[in-house]
């Protein structure tokens, strides 16, 4: 699965693509219908008939609550569902009561968080107030349906998650070994309806050409499930893998045993080698003209043709998914963080690859990042009412690896001057270009919202990464984004090579301003990757860093292990450095020195050797002036 609220977009890209080189092409989304499969009276019936079969001793305290409250489930399952959907808005009075729904150990915890905060009133009146009804309703809806997740990965399956199922097979798994011993385990109950799903679609469509999309790590068990069962129905069905995990982690494949389950597995964008396979099986080409492709004696062809220009690639299209059928949800209290889980958005590329591909930490070998082409405005324009005419649906989500700010300002423009109604947001550079006069443009064609990196908050670590901007040319774009009334993410990061635990504290220390001054509203940090096809991975030298990279790795490879010269570890900062951004994310504590989120009671380190040694964790004052950010801003 990859989101519940909206389709992943590479199928109505590539849908859009064929139908306009003339070549027959359906789409179905196998997520969502996983997801209503078990979220349905007869799930919840199956997976009840699981839970009764565990042991005691195996129960957990989702378990019982489940087990004690079956039959509320069972009554309520439907109308929760259609209330997600969109379908019964009024519904939200009954759930708001807080008496209408069976509330597990998700909400002991949503609870406990509500009333160690300054409030009056009940449950969660401080933060949706008298009339945030509808928004009130679906969060609680939505712990209701993490409870019954956590049910599913209790008692059917651990690697069971709505949105990265069975992530650790695949991610950077250098042997297949784990993965065929999962594909070849008995079916349980998630299994068993993928199965169902997948014959149910052969039977609609008879396909004689498969494509599977696997954008992520979390998409590959189900992508060969799906495939396996294909192979097991009728092995004329010719498939073929794509997207970003195989982009990014199957480069050097050489696992005959993937080809069992697939024909083909394409690299990079997907318009050209499709093209080059389907001429393939209907004898118009031969083998040795394919692109970018590994076939089933697992010899990687790259027969040398320009990729198709982004103007030719056809318009998305969305038909034959079941829109009505996603479920919109709230999983977090923040107004930006909600964008990518809730509410169903229109995908749309204004540019491929990314217009400065330097950043150290970034794959900027590969073809995703490297290959930039920027689509017109015009091309943009007939694409956006091309889908508003075909959804009836005004919200874009711009997919960009990095919007350009040139073509952004081309496109509002163009937008204001058509009265063109959209809302949208993507994902920028925290560019000075995007100046308040920007801003303020891209506010009134629609923009809601941008993300965009500041990676480790330290001029020292952004010079080093070659990112392109300050500490204060962040804070002057982002809050030039704010005062224009968009929200702004930015993605955070900790344990870039030769960060000091000094930078780590005033990272945070600097974070907390932008917070504070209102530069941010949201963020998120991740914890330093390397990668084969960054910098860092091809130039450790120039870093630090000694790479640890496997021996034999016929299967995945992308991230690797490695040995920075400090010896910090930066994972003590780990619980630290989320629980501050969680509280910042709701206003909470941004007057407190950032050391009170951190234990102070012990950390590790690692010793040049790469032994490990117990160091009383003395985390330091930060040696950021408490009003840096107001100064830059200033």
């Amino acid at each position: 699965m990859t989101q519940l609220n909206t389709p992943y977009p590479s199928t109505a890209y590539l849908t859009g693509f064929l139908h306009s080189q003339g070549i027959q092409a359906a789409q179905v989304d196998l997520s969502i219908a996983l997801a209503h499969k078990l979220l349905s009276v007869a799930g919840l019936d199956a997976i009840h008939a699981q839970v009764i079969a565990i042991p005691k001793k195996k129960h957990t305290a989702g378990i019982l609550f489940f087990k004690e409250h079956v039959e509320l489930y069972r009554t309520t399952i439907s109308a929760v569902v259609r209330f997600l959907q969109g379908r019964d808005p009024t519904l939200a009075h009954r759930i708001v009561s807080r008496r209408y729904l069976p509330e597990g150990p998700r909400f002991a915890l949503l609870d406990q968080y509500v009333n160690s905060q300054p409030h009056e009133g009940d449950a969660l009146d401080w933060a949706f107030g008298a009339l945030g009804l509808q928004d009130h309703a679906k969060h609680i809806a939505t712990l209701y349906l993490n409870d019954l997740a956590d049910v599913i990965r209790d008692a059917i399956d651990p690697r069971f998650e709505f949105v990265r199922y069975a992530e650790s097979l695949a991610a950077s798994q250098p042997s297949f070994d784990q993965l065929h011993n999962a594909l070849n385990a008995p079916h349980n109950l998630v299994d068993a309806y993928l199965h169902e799903l997948t014959l149910d679609a052969l039977s609609t469509h008879t396909p004689t050409l498969l494509l599977i999309t696997a954008p992520f790590p979390g998409n590959v068990y189900g992508a060969f499930r799906i495939a396996q069962t294909v192979k097991n129905a009728n092995p004329a069905i010719a498939t073929v893998l794509g997207g970003g995990y195989c982009n990014t982690e199957l480069r050097e494949l050489n696992e005959s045993r993937v080809f069992n389950y697939f024909d083909f597995i394409t690299l990079d964008a997907g318009e050209r080698p499709l093209l080059a396979i389907t001429e393939y099986i209907r004898n118009k080409r031969p083998v040795t003209q394919l692109v970018r492709t590994y076939t089933r004696s697992h010899r990687y062809i790259d027969f040398k043709e320009p990729d198709v220009a982004l103007a030719q690639t056809g318009t998305p299209t969305y038909v034959g998914l079941p829109l009505s059928d996603y479920l919109s949800l709230l999983d977090m209290l923040n107004p930006m963080h909600r964008l990518w889980s809730d509410g169903r958005w229109n995908k749309i590329t204004v540019a491929h690859g990314c217009y400065w591909k330097k950043c150290s930490f970034c794959d900027v070998s590969i073809d995703y990042i490297s290959r930039y082409e920027v689509a017109t405005t015009d091309v943009l324009i007939h694409r956006i009412e091309s889908l508003i005419g075909e959804t009836g649906q005004t919200g874009f989500h711009f997919v960009d690896e990095a919007a350009p700010p040139k073509a952004l300002k081309s496109l509002a423009s163009e937008l204001v001057k058509r009265k063109l109604d959209i809302s949208w947001w993507g994902n920028i550079r925290f560019e000075k270009s995007f100046d308040a006069e920007l801003c303020q443009l891209l506010a009134d064609s629609g923009c809601i919202a941008v993300t965009g990196g500041l990676e480790v908050a330290s001029n020292r670590l952004l010079k080093l990464m070659k990112k392109g901007v300050s500490i204060e040319q962040v804070a002057r774009v982002t809050r030039a984004f704010s005062d224009a009334g968009v929200l702004v993410h930015a993605y955070l990061m900790y344990g870039f090579p030769s960060q000091t635990e000094q930078e780590t504290i005033d990272s945070l220390e600097y974070v907390r301003q932008l917070f504070a001054a209102g530069c941010i509203q949201s963020g998120f940090f991740h914890r330093f990757t390397c990668t084969v096809h960054s910098p860092v991975g091809k130039h450790p030298e120039e870093y630090g860093v000694k790479l640890s990279r496997p021996q034999n790795a016929p299967f995945a490879n992308n991230d690797i292990s490695f040995l920075d010269g400090t010896g910090i570890d930066h994972d003590a900062y780990t619980a630290g450095l989320k629980k501050a951004l969680f509280n910042y994310m709701h206003g909470i504590g941004l007057d407190l020195d950032v050391r009170t989120w951190f234990d102070t009671t012990e950390s590790h380190r690692v010793t040049q050797k790469g032994t490990r040694r117990r160091a009383m964790l003395g985390v330091p004052s930060t040696s950021v002036h408490p009003d840096f950010i107001e100064r830059a801003l200033a």
